[in-house]
């Protein structure tokens, strides 16, 4: 009886979604000429070719396509299954996506400890905002974002909630310039929404001055003296201020969410997930002494 090869699944998604065979045999620690046996393999326990050639890309043939549904599924349970046993035996290659504020404060303890428990596993990570997350969640080319949440979100995991702070120069009190001078992320970002629509309601004119994607290319922007920002609380480097309470609007508080894939590989994801929920709960305990203090 003929029966498909989890191993040879796991190489079929890699070539599904590399550029090469040569990438995807990076991705599974495989020789190319390794990965393009199993290929044949593949095609010949299916009765189809798997792969045409399209110029210098491998392009999934139609039975290609039905077999890559089936894989995802297969892979999936498998990783289940293992994750209900024998949890130390995860293997598989998980892609997730966080904005770059997220992944410079917490991804490095996040991947630390998800290595340690799961060395098995091959994280690939994008870096994205989080709107272009949350599409690229449902057209199922990420397994797992990390994402700032909105309302135009649908299936979001709420792990944690972060009050944002209106930051300054040291050395400068733009915050009494009119128009005040911003340093905002980019359309669409919520940070950037909440800072407009509390300055739009308290009458304040102001102007974008400075547009950036991370939350380093901000604070460059306010520690040279040429703006003020919208922040998360836990930003303040040593050459910019805090503007206390009262001088601007209040911001509140954003979320910060958890998006899956329907086809995500559900075992590695719930364990990513979980190490992520842990490191923000530490955050906030962390911080909830220091004000305490």
């Amino acid at each position: 009886m003929r029966s498909l090869d989890l191993d040879s699944l796991r190489t079929f998604l890699a070539c599904c979604d590399a550029a090469s065979f040569a990438e995807a045999g990076v991705w599974v620690n495989k020789s190319q000429s390794g990965v393009s046996m199993q290929m044949r393999g593949l095609a010949e326990t299916i009765g189809a070719p798997l792969f045409e050639r399209n110029g210098r890309r491998n392009v999934l043939t139609s039975a290609g396509r039905e077999l890559r549904g089936y894989a995802i599924r297969l892979v999936r349970l498998n990783d289940e299954a293992l994750g209900h046993f024998c949890p130390e035996g995860l293997e598989g290659r998980l892609r997730i996506g966080t904005p770059d504020d997220y992944a410079e404060a917490f991804l490095p303890q996040v991947i630390g400890n998800f290595a340690h428990d799961h060395p098995r596993v091959e994280v690939v990570i994008q870096s994205e905002g989080s709107h272009t997350l949350a599409q690229l969640i449902r057209a199922g080319e990420l397994d797992l974002a990390v994402v700032t949440a909105d309302a135009t979100m649908s299936g979001v995991e709420i792990v944690h909630s972060d009050p944002l702070s209106w930051v300054a120069p040291l050395d400068r009190k733009l915050e009494d310039v009119r128009p005040l001078p911003l340093a905002l992320w980019q359309p669409g970002c919520v940070w950037r929404e909440m800072a407009l629509e509390a300055l739009d309601g308290a009458g304040i004119e102001c102007r974008a001055a400075y547009t950036g994607t991370s939350v380093t290319a901000l604070a460059m922007v306010v520690e040279a003296g040429l703006a003020v920002s919208a922040l998360p609380s836990r930003v303040c480097a040593p050459c910019m201020r805090h503007i206390p309470p009262g001088v601007l609007p209040s911001l509140g508080s954003f979320d910060v969410g958890i998006m899956r894939s329907e086809t995500r590989p559900k075992a590695l994801a719930d364990a990513f997930a979980a190490e992520v929920a842990k490191a923000f709960s530490r955050h906030a305990a962390v911080t909830g002494l220091a004000e305490a203090a």
